[in-house]
């Protein structure tokens, strides 16, 4: 199997000694096989697309203004 190398900063590490029980390797696979997953579907999500990134970005404001408007009105 191969090997990979994760620079973390010391904090970071110190923090992570202080859970010697958690397999941090195990830990790492499997976030990088989530991210790899997540990124497959949206490969497959927007093949064909005419989309633009101009597009996307557009549409993303949107959502993120909209939900900001639903939390705003739920605080008050």
């Amino acid at each position: 199997m191969p090997t990979i190398t994760v620079n973390v900063d010391d904090g970071l590490k110190e923090r992570m000694e202080e859970h010697p029980e958690i397999n941090w390797s195990e830990v790492t696979r499997q976030a990088i096989q989530e991210k790899i997953e997540a990124l497959e579907v949206m490969e497959e999500l927007t093949t064909g697309s005419e989309l633009t990134e101009a597009d996307v970005a557009d549409i993303a404001d949107r959502i993120n203004a909209s939900a900001r408007d639903r939390i705003g009105d739920q605080s008050e």
